[in-house]
């Protein structure tokens, strides 16, 4: 099949079926939030804690292929609640979509988002940028090449600029290229576009227990979700999944270095090693992209890999709590809540994505926790602790 008839049937398929399903009503009671472009992420990841948007200046971002809109509504609003000055282009080859996502700005009273009906190829070609921070998530693996799609976003940065994104991951998607061969054997490609999710859902419905797909936990857009995102997941006319080290290479061809994948803990060896003190000295003195690889390895749970990553030559390091004027935040949490739960048990137990971990914290982390509001340094909350400790315990 060729590149054009491939292209139009990408097309087809996201104004048939705009994804994700949203309901733009839903904009009353809830904000979708999540990775990557949570702002406090872009400055804590992209920016290494300086705020782009201090002291008035303009903050200038691409949403790189927005679908209905969830990372630009998002964005949008964090940036309209910090009244900072900011323009958010959205770029997307889906009439349908657009609509969906315009409606979904309308219904928050948006006005800092402008929409580009145009595929992210051409971005360069609308005289759109340059960008401080680039969003590309679930775009690049639909692309007939990736890499020169990657590269040409990377050259619309503004100096200092960086990127957030996403792309399938390989392992935590076992079993949906098997499915997706099946559905191409029984004539899929050949049925009209609104028949096909029917066909899916037969096949999944007859598929026997040892199946990849029907084994595989982490993957449910099949179960739960709409026919759009049935359609996404196995009748997509274009995509691929990487591993770590395809990931590393992706982003190393467009120039880019990685910082940060979301969530760390989960591209953290010592995160599946059950504690065994061995193995995890032996997997410290890996580089870091093989300790990425080898906890993909092991998790095998990894079904999309999130990540920032800018020019390798202006790439900076995440914020660290380095200096007595750093200001922890919470990212959509209750630190107050945590610092509870801490006090009662003297541990944390997390859930990311049906991954369970558990951390045993120091005496004083309760303390320090319910004083973290994103206002105040690390040196007042220090000088609030009812006995100031030892600045080396404090850290």
């Amino acid at each position: 099949m060729s590149g054009d008839t491939v292209r139009a049937r990408v097309r087809a398929q996201y104004e048939a079926y705009p994804y994700p399903h949203r309901d733009p009503r839903d904009e009353a009671r809830r904000l979708v939030v999540g990775s990557p472009s949570h702002f406090d992420e872009i400055v804590h990841y992209v920016f290494a804690g300086a705020d782009p948007t201090a002291n008035g200046k303009r903050f200038r971002a691409l949403i790189a292929g927005c679908g209905t809109g969830d990372a630009a509504i998002m964005l949008a609003q964090q940036l309209a609640d910090r009244g900072a000055s900011a323009t958010i282009t959205c770029i997307d080859v889906s009439r349908a979509a657009l609509r969906i996502a315009q409606a979904r700005a309308r219904a928050r009273r948006l006005r800092n988002i402008r929409f580009v009906r145009a595929p992210l190829e051409e971005a360069a070609a609308q005289g759109l940028g340059p960008f401080d921070y680039i969003d590309c998530c679930g775009v690049l693996h639909h692309l007939e090449d990736p890499a020169a799609g990657l590269a040409r976003l990377a050259a619309a940065l503004a100096e200092g600029g960086g990127m957030g994104l996403m792309v399938y991951g390989a392992l935590g998607r076992i079993g949906v290229y098997h499915v997706r061969d099946a559905l191409r054997m029984l004539g899929a490609a050949d049925l009209p576009d609104g028949e096909k999710p029917a066909l899916a859902r037969r096949l999944l419905e007859s598929l026997p227990p040892g199946n990849w797909l029907a084994r595989n936990p982490w993957v449910a857009d099949h179960l739960h979700g709409d026919d759009a995102g049935l359609y996404d997941l196995l009748l997509h006319a274009r995509d691929r999944a990487y591993t770590v080290p395809e990931v590393f290479e992706l982003a190393g061809a467009a120039g880019l270095a990685i910082i940060a994948f979301i969530e760390p803990v989960r591209y953290d060896p010592a995160s599946w090693l059950g504690g065994d003190a061995a193995l995890i000295e032996r997997a410290s003195r890996l580089a870091w992209p093989d300790r990425c690889a080898l906890a993909e390895s092991l998790a095998g749970n990894i079904k999309r890999h999130v990540f920032y990553a800018a020019p390798g030559a202006t790439a900076r390091r995440p914020a660290t709590p380095d200096s007595d004027t750093a200001i922890p935040a919470p990212r959509e949490m209750d630190a107050g809540r945590v610092a509870r739960e801490i006090a009662e048990t003297g541990r944390l137990r997390v859930e990311i994505e049906n991954a369970r971990f558990t951390y045993d914290f120091p005496r004083l982390a309760p303390a320090i926790l319910s004083r973290i509001d994103g206002r105040r340094t690390l040196a007042d909350i220090r000088a609030a602790l009812t006995a100031a400790p030892d600045p080396g315990e404090f850290r």
